[in-house]
């Protein structure tokens, strides 16, 4: 009996991910339309309307059609176009109207995965002189469970954590260390930008690479506005393979460096002048982090090497690298970052905590498409905005460019409810996509609340390697290793 109980953990997790016609998802069955729609509202063809897939090409580093798989129904096609806002809009000549969002994933979870990248991440295990070493990012902890039938937003740091050594992974770290980076970078850059009196204003964020993908594609004038600041998990990737490294006493060239998102997107990001730790090392071949996978493929990893999660130890992070404030927990949820800049922002303006509104700003906080809100850092007053679900942006862009709309600092993350509902992340019954949404957000804030420690610059952790590695923010090394020029 075991035996056929794991058996059909397999299966489940194989149909969860890949999209069968009949799927166990959060505990429930759930039946795939024709050509697929599981995870989202069905799209009806308008007429005179083209019809067939999604023309996904084969090098497309984030996502994959299976064309076996595929009926011919068109509905991947008008959901990017007439949801996602996406494909049929004017590009750059020999650029794809593809950012890579992964949204497609979900909507149509028979022909569209994930480009699958999980077996690399076994073969390095094997190999005897490799270090593996697996950073996991804020939202994964609150999804990943789904793929077992637990309880939406049930929190499996530890589970993962565990499992992962179990797997043969030689480190496990945190990624909300390196979002708590973002922030100390990004508030300052902010900070320097309204002290400056930039012409590149509103700032925008820059750590969904789905978002600033979309800028690339198709509002180029609006690049400069973009932080220079690089999403945490690449800023993970360039402090693993120097600090990191230099502090344990490993090779940087023997580490395999394993992104664990839940996001599609960040496939492409790690590909492409990503590589400042081995620029600094002269080793500029060497990527920062070497495979990126989404929260469905961890868990087709671990089945195929015949993990179970379920029955897995908790274990913590390592004790470097491996622990983010409250503030940085809150990155997967859409107003997160948003909230944890504005928390050290005004400590950095005003040399003391913030008030107590401040760890919970309800004002940027919510599902709705776009927040706006006035928010005092004490001598001085910011206009704000919050969008999440990349659909709803070019209403907001276009307000602000025609001067409809000022704003100071702008949120901005491609999928609905932010990192929570990653491309990557496991496929949901639509019955159930928001309640499932708000689940995680809640769990994330609720681990916020829990926190010692809730702003992004008291986090000692980060403290210390400023002192001992990078200097300050906004400093020589850490605009070197942390910060990318996007125009």
């Amino acid at each position: 009996m075991k035996e056929q109980n794991k058996a059909t953990r397999r299966e489940f997790l194989k149909s969860a991910t890949l999209g069968a016609g009949s799927l166990l998802v959060c505990g429930q069955t759930a039946v795939a339309q024709p050509g697929g729609g599981r995870g989202q509202t069905q799209t009806q063809p308008r007429s005179g309307q083209q019809r067939g897939p999604l023309p996904i090409k084969p090098e497309n580093p984030s996502i994959q059609h299976h064309r076996n798989r595929c009926r011919n129904c068109g509905r991947c096609r008008i959901f990017c176009q007439n949801t996602t806002k996406v494909f049929g809009h004017a590009v750059p000549s020999g650029e794809d109207a593809c950012i890579g969002c992964g949204q497609c994933t979900h909507y149509c979870t028979r022909a569209i995965t994930e480009k699958y990248n999980y077996p690399a991440v076994a073969q390095a295990v094997a190999d005897p002189n490799k270090i593996v070493v697996a950073s996991t990012a804020p939202a994964i902890r609150v999804a990943l469970g789904d793929m077992y039938r637990m309880a939406p937003g049930t929190n499996v740091e530890g589970k993962i954590v565990g499992a992962l050594k179990q797997l043969g992974v030689d480190h496990v770290l945190d990624v909300t260390f390196s979002a708590d980076l973002t922030i100390m970078e990004e508030a300052s850059e902010l900070l320097q930008r309204l002290d400056n009196k930039a012409e590149n204003m509103p700032m925008f964020t820059s750590c969904c690479p789905a978002w600033t993908w979309f800028v690339h594609l198709f509002y180029p004038s609006l690049k400069p506005n973009l932080s220079t600041v690089k999403s945490p998990v690449t800023i993970q990737g360039a402090l693993v393979k120097t600090y990191f490294a230099q502090k344990m006493g490993i090779a940087p060239e023997t580490i395999t460096h394993v992104a664990l998102t839940p996001c599609t997107a960040k496939k492409r990001e790690i590909l492409f002048g990503m590589n400042a730790a081995g620029v600094s090392l002269g080793k500029p071949e060497m990527q920062d982090v070497d495979i990126a996978l989404t929260c469905r493929e961890i868990s087709l990893l671990l089945n195929e090497r015949r993990v179970d999660f379920l029955q897995a130890q908790d274990a913590p992070y390592g004790s470097l690298m491996g622990a983010g404030s409250g503030a940085g927990m809150i990155f997967g949820n859409t107003g997160g970052v948003m909230e944890a800049a504005l928390r050290t922002a005004y400590k950095l303006l005003n040399g003391t905590n913030p008030p107590v509104e401040f760890l919970e700003l309800r004002s940027v906080r919510g599902l709705d498409g776009v927040r706006r809100a006035t928010v005092d850092l004490g001598n001085r007053k910011l206009n704000v905005a919050v969008v999440h679900g990349i659909g709803v942006v070019r209403p907001l862009i276009e307000s602000i460019r025609n001067g409809t709309e000022q704003f100071d600092f702008v949120e901005a993350m491609a999928c609905p409810g932010g990192c929570i509902g990653g491309g990557g992340q496991p496929i949901v019954a639509s019955a159930n996509v928001v309640r499932t949404r708000e689940l995680r957000l809640n769990a994330l804030y609720q681990r916020d609340a829990g926190q010692t420690v809730r702003l992004s610059c008291d986090n000692p952790q980060v403290k210390a390697v400023y002192d001992e590695f990078l200097g300050k923010p906004l400093g020589e090394k850490a605009k070197k290793l942390l910060h990318i020029e996007r125009g």
